[in-house]
């Protein structure tokens, strides 16, 4: 496969994985939300058994990976400006969504019931976000 369509993949669920994390960690320590809690931790892990399933290596991934001359490294402002828990959480679930976007589409190449599955895992972050909305907003101390 080639390189630039690797790195595409590494860096997108990378982006995926860590955006759910934090929307994770949000809701098991700022809201307490039990439920909200696990329905991230378990789209995390439901991305991570998804992308075991290509026949692409891990090996293959880190090889294409060159983080040190990345253009698209730099920082804009809004990237580097965050008001609250609620910025955080929104900047988070949205670069979650994009990159789950773009594996769906990369995947396509490789497999259509991979690339179904991030549909799937897309549609299903659309939802827990519909969710979460109302307790990310009344989040107090912001």
């Amino acid at each position: 496969m080639d390189k630039g369509i690797l790195r595409i993949i590494d860096a997108n669920q990378n982006r995926l994985l860590e955006g759910l994390r934090v929307c994770e960690e949000i809701t098991r320590f700022i809201i307490l939300d039990k439920r909200l809690t696990l329905n991230f931790k378990n789209l995390r892990h439901n991305v991570t058994d998804l992308t075991k399933k290509w026949k692409i290596k891990d090996i293959h991934l880190l090889d294409s990976r060159d983080s040190l001359k990345d253009i698209g490294k730099p920082s804009i402002k809004e990237e580097l400006k965050r008001r609250n828990c609620q910025d955080i959480f929104f900047a988070n679930i949205q670069r979650a969504k994009e990159s789950a976007r773009v594996l769906e589409e990369f995947s396509k190449l490789e497999n259509k019931r991979i690339s179904a599955g991030f549909k799937d895992i897309r549609y299903r972050l659309y939802q827990i976000e519909k969710n979460s909305d109302s307790k990310i907003r009344n989040i107090r101390g912001n």
